[in-house]
């Protein structure tokens, strides 16, 4: 499945699952550009684990919470070419009740995972459609298809991003562009591991185990080829079983 020849911004790149999808993108042939809004030194690292292994990585750094930071930072990506793949991977948690959430908490998440897929996507859309090729791929969330307690605002967040994704899809699909959504369960890591015991996630799973950001990389990487030219505007889980 070779993306030899196509350019792909993966937000949130400093994380586990951000860090996956970009290396597996870059072994399928794909020039990642890896953006981080506060771990410079983190993409700086993976850019040169990815190099290492043969591939091509770029580093972009700016806050998708800025309108004017992202514009500058889509502008700098744009001056090397078209970006055919977009994952919008970036996102947040800072969990409450909603009773006692705050304001900031609310915003907050939402800014990261709602707007910050606007703030990348628009202007990166256009350039996309006159190649007519295209990918984009929206991280979410099991959160929002069950939702969670204490997790309103990004249950809210992720389930707007599916409606986003739904309507999108519609939109762009003439010219060879497919828009779908990622939900994953309880996949490892260290914001993971924080939260879930191992016996949690025993009873929680059918599959009795987390998964793994690699797991989560080869549905991107699929997602992200021709093979997957026929599927857009879908909302695909990958939970063990949970749902």
């Amino acid at each position: 499945m070779s993306l030899s020849g196509k350019r792909a911004l993966i937000t949130g790149a400093s994380g586990a699952l951000g860090a996956a999808i970009a290396q597996r993108l870059a072994r399928d042939g794909a020039t990642v550009l890896l953006h981080a809004s506060s771990r410079p030194e983190a993409v700086e690292a993976l850019a040169a684990t990815i190099r290492a292994a043969g591939g091509t990585a770029e580093c972009h750094v700016f806050d998708l919470r800025s309108d004017e930071g992202t514009a500058a930072g889509c502008a700098a990506m744009l001056a090397g070419g078209p970006v055919q793949i977009i994952v919008n991977n970036a996102g947040v948690h800072d969990d409450a009740v909603l009773p006692g959430m705050r304001p900031e908490q609310w915003h907050k998440v939402i800014d990261v995972s709602l707007n910050g897929f606007f703030r990348v996507t628009q202007p990166l859309l256009l350039p996309m459609l006159r190649t007519r090729w295209g990918r984009i791929l929206n991280i979410s969330s099991v959160a929002s298809l069950t939702g969670n307690k204490g997790q309103v605002n990004y249950a809210a967040a992720k389930g707007a991003l599916n409606s986003a994704t739904k309507a999108l899809s519609l939109e762009v699909a003439a010219r060879g562009v497919t828009v779908n959504a990622i939900a994953p369960g309880i996949i490892a890591s260290p914001m993971a591991d924080a939260v879930f015991d191992p016996a949690v996630i025993q009873q929680m799973v059918p599959a009795k185990r987390a998964g793994t950001p690699d797991e989560v990389a080869a549905l991107a990487g699929f997602l992200a080829s021709a093979d997957a030219a026929y599927i857009t505007g879908q909302v695909i889980s990958i939970n063990g079983g949970m749902i």
